[in-house]
């Protein structure tokens, strides 16, 4: 019988301290766009839910930037700051570039859940509309987000307590439309470069971290 201390029961152990660091440093980071575990419950009838979400992964690769601090949109975000501490214009420029992937990708689904928890309530009014329109007319949108390749705060502001936060996204997309037959309807299967100007909105008093798309241009 052969003795002494086990050594792969070592190995073993260090490897699983291993992965537990790991999955705090990673579950720990909270970006405001984080989804709660009840994201998926439909509200309830004439309640717009504000919903954390988990966003996909971003493209390393793309280019975010923050406005000088010394211009109106970085004064606002420094006031941002002051009202709600937590605030960090990096960490929502991260996070709603993630939820931007999302929301591409329920819109062309026609996931309306998924909207719902991402959207205010006039913006996912307007998506709802425009989602039944071509199922009435029996389309299907086909999109395929290759890659966000900037992410910029144009503009920010501040009114009280509500935060408005307009992020130019640029990104190359494949965005076709196509019939019950399959026959194209609009766009085009190529890659194709597409700008996109969306502003967020929280109120920073809540103790919600949730922004929401509330205005696309």
């Amino acid at each position: 019988m052969e003795s002494g201390f086990p050594v792969d029961l070592i190995l073993f152990g260090m490897i699983a301290a291993f992965l537990v660091l790991r999955l705090r440093s990673v579950l720990g980071r909270r970006t405001g766009f984080e989804r709660s575990q009840n994201a998926r419950a439909a509200p309830a009838a004439g309640v717009s839910r504000v919903i954390d979400v988990v966003p996909e992964p971003a493209n390393p690769a793309a280019a975010r930037a923050l406005p000088d601090p010394a211009s109106p949109a970085g004064q606002a975000l420094a006031r941002m700051l002051r009202v709600d501490h937590n605030f960090s214009a990096a960490r929502f420029l991260e996070g709603a570039e993630g939820a931007f992937r999302l929301i591409v990708g329920a819109f062309a689904a026609g996931d309306r859940a998924q909207l719902q928890a991402l959207l205010g309530a006039d913006t996912f009014r307007a998506f709802e509309s425009a989602i039944a329109a071509r199922e009435a007319q029996g389309h299907v949108q086909r999109s395929d987000l290759r890659a966000t390749t900037a992410a910029t705060i144009e503009a920010a502001a501040l009114a009280g307590t509500l935060a408005d936060i307009t992020v130019r996204f640029v990104s190359d997309q494949v965005s076709l439309t196509v019939d019950r037959d399959g026959n194209p309807v609009s766009g085009t299967d190529a890659v194709t470069e597409i700008v996109d100007v969306w502003t967020f909105q929280r109120d920073l008093a809540s103790a919600d971290p949730a922004w929401r798309l509330s205005r696309t241009a």
